[in-house]
């Protein structure tokens, strides 16, 4: 990282990147048009071994972590602990406020809009945090491992999309085990994920790096 100065701007773009994030995930849940393809890896394993998302999802990224320790450690910072304890719970809390307290009626217009929602939140909540520069998700450096050894052949989007699909068939072939239902954790909205949110990551991330100055 560029360096360790916690400065408040710094700490802000960071919160708020990661609560886009809880809020893209809980977004894509309620569409039911399918989450984005890391939660749709971590909900079918958490189906299929019968824990709660934010739980299981919390243990994978230490895993994860273990593996960008090794690798790309200079990624690991502040954030990188929030996110991975956070994400999840933000996204449990969310769904259950929703739709169980709030009992959100969730219409076709409102599923569509969700959808939309995700994934601007997706996006634009990865690069928030990776703007800050003060660490970033366990996951979202997996991308960053790919170009590191695959070199200038695959670029940051490239890898991006390699990981998303990757970890999205992993998501479908657990929910299959689980004999669980496919149209809860895929769908149109993975499939949008999984090939857009690379792309969208750097677009946004170019169009803020050149304001932040200005935040």
């Amino acid at each position: 990282m560029k360096g360790t100065h916690l400065s408040a701007k710094r700490i802000l773009l960071m919160l708020c990147g990661i609560l886009l994030i809880g809020m893209c995930v809980s977004s894509y849940r309620i569409s039911c048009f399918g989450v984005d393809p890391f939660s749709c890896m971590n909900l079918g394993i958490s189906g299929f071994i019968h824990m709660s998302f934010g739980t299981w999802q919390l243990i994978v990224n230490a895993m994860i972590l273990c593996v960008v320790f090794l690798t790309v450690r200079r990624y690991i910072g502040l954030g990188t602990i929030v996110n991975m304890v956070c994400v999840g719970y933000i996204a449990d809390f969310l769904c259950w406020l929703l739709l169980s307290e709030m009992r959100l009626e969730v219409t076709l217009p409102l599923r569509i809009f969700l959808l939309a929602l995700g994934t601007l939140f997706a996006s634009l909540g990865c690069s928030l945090y990776m703007i800050a520069d003060l660490g970033i998700a366990p996951y979202d450096s997996v991308a960053f491992i790919i170009t590191k050894y695959a070199g200038e052949r695959v670029s940051f989007r490239m890898a991006r999309v390699i990981s998303d699909v990757c970890v999205m068939l992993i998501g479908v072939g657990f929910c299959l085990m689980a004999k669980g239902d496919l149209r809860e954790i895929v769908g149109i909205g993975t499939v949008i994920n999984a090939f857009c949110n690379g792309p969208l990551i750097q677009f946004f991330r170019g169009k803020i790096e050149k304001r932040v100055g200005k935040f």
